[in-house]
């Protein structure tokens, strides 16, 4: 088992690509703290993982407080002793009416023939659609990993997994200036963490996913018409979207132990950047 007794974080823990990666480190012997702002989603979830033998610490916390994750980690510890691996997975993406007709608008406009124009998203923001991102995508990645930082680094061992985006180094998400510009913060921090503790053993590397088949997705889908959701996979060389278990599996090879990746950002999206 690849991550035998391993204590691995998981934020956003509670479903989607968090639940999927969760699962993907218990089956190799993890054992697994669950964060998550959703309570009952994240007992769910510790349930599953001890279904499969481990041992699990499900912990509401909102990663954007910074008193919340020091509590989380130091609960953590008390009940294993350390902390060997960090997935940073918790965000905040674009489910909102307003960011669905903003993403209608960009799909229809770079797959159908539409008159040149400005398509008038970045303009018609106001500033709470910019700066909603930060709280959660960028600050609380840092509290984490400074927190997680303070066990990894006198233990000479440690892995870090950033969950980036592709909209954060592609326009690929071009509907929503301010959650590209979050996801693009990951990628960067990424690298500048991996460089400053790399020394230590600690590897930092981040994934850029693609479009994930997550609930939010998913709720998105319910309701598109059959154009929009042709916009959709026009936009995607593979056709489809991908599956949380398909990313959870890359995540599972960055925390473990048999590569010598550092600061990179894998970007996993079915082909939409290349």
């Amino acid at each position: 088992m690849k991550l035998l007794n391993r204590v691995a974080v998981v934020t956003g823990a509670g479903q989607g690509l968090g639940r999927a990666i969760a699962l993907a480190m218990a089956e190799e012997g993890a054992n697994l703290v669950l964060c998550d702002v959703q309570g009952d989603k994240l007992a769910e979830v510790s349930a599953e993982i001890e279904g499969l033998g481990r041992e699990s610490l499900p912990v509401r916390c909102d990663v954007s407080s910074k008193s919340e994750v020091a509590e989380m980690f130091t609960a953590a510890a008390e009940r294993f002793g350390t902390v060997h691996i960090l997935v940073n997975n918790a965000a905040i993406v674009p489910t909102s009416p307003a960011d669905e007709i903003r993403r209608n608008k960009h799909y229809e406009y770079v797959t159908t023939p539409v008159p040149r124009r400005a398509v008038g998203i970045t303009s018609s923001l106001d500033d709470d659609d910019w700066l909603r991102w930060w709280d959660v995508n960028v600050h609380g990645l840092f509290y984490c990993t400074r927190e997680a930082l303070k066990y990894m680094e006198p233990q000479q061992y440690g892995r870090i997994v950033n969950i980036s985006s592709v909209a954060g180094i592609s326009t690929a998400s071009m509907h929503s200036p301010g959650y590209s510009a979050s996801k693009a913060a990951v990628a960067n921090l990424t690298k500048t963490v991996a460089l400053d503790v790399a020394g230590a053993n600690i590897f930092v590397n981040a994934i850029a996913c693609g479009g994930v088949l997550t609930p939010p997705f998913e709720a998105y889908l319910e309701h598109a018409t059959d154009e929009e959701k042709q916009n959709l996979y026009q936009m995607i060389p593979v056709g489809r979207l991908g599956k949380p278990e398909e990313y959870a599996s890359l995540a599972l090879y960055l925390a473990g132990e048999n590569h010598y990746l550092v600061g990179q950002v894998i970007s996993a999206n079915g082909g939409v950047v290349i």
